[in-house]
Formats: C-alpha cells, structure tokens, sequence
C-alpha cells in the first residue's frame, strides 16, 4: 500500500533539458484535465451555441468588437475566449501568440495599478509582423487581445481607468471582459462591449464532454451512466468542476485498483448516502431523544459529515425525490422554516452539532 501511495503523491514527473535551458518539461499526462481537454478551437467548444455561432459570423468578418462574457462559473467562458484566440494566433506556446494575446487574472490584480502598468503598457505595443506559417494557417488579424479574467473582481477605480484606454487603443487593441456577476462591472464598460452571456450547461452537453474524456483515460466506471450524471448533479452545472471530480476519482481508483463509484463519488464531495439519509429520517420518527443523540453524533459529527449538506440532502429527500413515501403531518410549514432557518445559522457560522440536533429534535414533531 506504501508503494502505491509513493507513487500517487509523486506523479510530478520532471525531465532535465539539456543546454542552457533549465526549464522543464511538462508531460501531457501531469496536466490538470481541465487544462488538458480545453478546447483547441470554437468547433471544439460543445455548449453554448448561440454563443459560438455570434463568435464565428465575428471571425469569418475578420475583426472583433470588445466583448463581455457573463454567467455561472465553470460554463465555458475563458475557454471559449481561449480557443477563438488559438484561431487567431495559433498555439499558446508560439511567440507569436504571446506577442499578440495578454491573458490576466483581474482577481489578483485587481487595482488601477494594473491597468496603468501592464495593460496599458501591452496596448502601446507596436503589432510584430506575421510569418508566412502564421499566415497560411491562422486568421492573423491587425489587433491584439486583453483577456480580463474575473473582472468582477476589479475596483471602480480601475474600471473607470480601463474604459479610457480602451477608448484610446481601440484600433489595435480589443478587450475581452470575462466575469460570472455582470452587475458588478461598470455602466461605461458595459456600453461599449458586445454582451454575451454563458448559460448553465446542458445535462447532455456535459454529459457527452465527461464520456469523451472518460474514453480517452480508459476509466474504469460502475454504470457509467448513473455515476457521471451524480457527478454533474454534485457540480450544479460547473463543467470544470465535474470534471476535476472526475480526475480525482480516477486518481484515487488508480491507487486502490477499484472501480469508480457511487460511493466514491460522495466521498469525495462530502455527502451521505441516500441509504444513510433514509435511516436519519425514520429515526426522527421515533421522536427518542437519545436515539436520535445516538445516530447523529455516531453517524454524522464524529464522522466528519458537514452539517449543512446533510441538512440540504435531507431537504432533497423529503421534497423533491418523488420516489420516497415520506410524509409531513399539517404543520408542513414548520418544517420549511425549519429547513430555512437551521441552514442559515450553519452558513452564519453556528455550531454544526448544536444546529443539527436542534433541527432533528424539531424536526421530528412534524413527521
């Protein structure tokens, strides 16, 4: 088992390049998969087709106006503005690329200072001239690309700063503007980009992208079906999340030499099986007090079960799975408050046993 654990903790595998070089060599196989299976170009972008298709009637005009993507983490939004500027200039990696394109996380840098020093100083930069490779196999148009990651993040100071360069570098430079609350940006930035907003991924476009990346690791899966669909309902539509579920998963089967599984699926994300959330629910009907006391402190603090999912699983259970004979007397009401108000006090920061068990106690005068 030794062995096994040695070689999962040391998958960083490194190479010396000969030469002045000291750099190393990055294998595809370390990669994150969500850096590994991101999209090469807009055909390979799955969802959002509105979305690619204003894209495509963009590059086919060979310009672009300065864009704002909007929407829910994980639905595709720097890796759409990514693949586009592949099209664009070619491969990350090709100097041509990194001559034209300047990706930047406004979360980390998120002051007028930013925009003062490395955006503005980018903008200013004379446009070096394509190759002939460029040429014959990218678009290569007369403008470079700002790419503002979680712009949200930004302050109003440094907004109101990038709206006058961007009025000033308009002709050789195009801003992309990429944030999940749209709110928070500016008026006079929203004005002068293109919106566009991500919606939440489709279940089957997810679906058929963890399938996809499932076949090309040779995962070994207990009914596939079920356990990426439990995968996606885990990630509330964040494909990247699904997904860096999914490649832990496979770390973890790869060492235990098991399949991938319901039950590791929630043990990774922290849930309680349906299994065990039935047997909560029939042991609040007992309305024992110690019996009660008993099971959630064996079955879910001393655990290390989160209170907050064990109450929002349970909620589920009761309310929307349509299979389960579970009923409420008339006070059904209370039971809604009850829901309510024990999962804010947990998210306030309330004891986790304290809030369960009051919830349970509570909670089993309604059944």
């Amino acid at each position: 088992m030794s062995n096994s654990l040695n070689s999962f903790f040391s998958s960083h595998k490194r190479q010396k390049i000969s030469g002045d070089s000291l750099d190393q060599l990055v294998l595809e196989n370390d990669k994150p998969w969500v850096e590994k299976y991101r999209p090469k170009s807009l055909e390979d972008v799955t969802a959002q087709r509105h979305v690619i298709k204003q894209l495509k009637s963009q590059l086919d005009k060979n310009n672009l106006p300065h864009l704002l993507f909007h929407g829910p983490a994980g639905t595709g939004k720097t890796s759409t503005i990514l693949a586009l500027s592949k099209q664009l200039y070619g491969p990350q990696s090709s100097q041509f690329w990194k001559s034209r394109v300047l990706e930047l996380n406004a979360s980390d840098d998120r002051g007028i200072s930013i925009v003062r020093d490395k955006i503005k100083k980018f903008a200013t930069l004379t446009l070096s001239n394509p190759s002939k490779h460029d040429l014959e196999n990218y678009v290569c148009p007369p403008f470079k690309i700002i790419i503002l990651d979680e712009a949200d993040s930004m302050t109003k100071d440094a907004q109101a700063a990038l709206r006058r360069t961007m009025e000033l570098y308009s002709n050789v430079t195009r801003f992309v503007i990429v944030c999940n609350y749209v709110t928070k940006i500016i008026d006079p930035l929203k004005s002068r980009c293109t919106n566009i907003r991500f919606n939440r991924l489709d279940d089957s476009d997810a679906l058929n992208r963890l399938k996809y990346i499932s076949s090309q690791e040779g995962l070994s899966i207990m009914d596939e079906d079920t356990v990426l669909n439990q995968i996606l309902k885990n990630s509330k539509g964040d494909l990247r999340r699904a997904i860096t579920l999914l490649q832990s998963a496979s770390k973890i089967s790869s060492v235990t030499k098991e399949t991938i599984s319901s039950d590791l699926i929630n043990e990774l994300t922290g849930k309680v099986s349906v299994k065990k959330i039935e047997e909560f629910y029939n042991v609040m009907k007992t309305k024992n007090i110690k019996t009660i006391t008993t099971f959630v402190n064996e079955e879910f603090v001393e655990k290390g079960y989160s209170c907050e999912i064990v109450i929002q699983q349970l909620h589920e259970f009761i309310y929307l799975d349509t299979t389960n004979n579970v009923f409420l007397k008339e006070d059904d009401d209370v039971a809604h408050w009850l829901f309510f108000e024990t999962d804010c006090k947990l998210v306030n920061g309330g004891n986790e046993y304290i809030q369960l068990m009051n919830f349970a106690l509570k909670m089993s005068k309604c059944l």
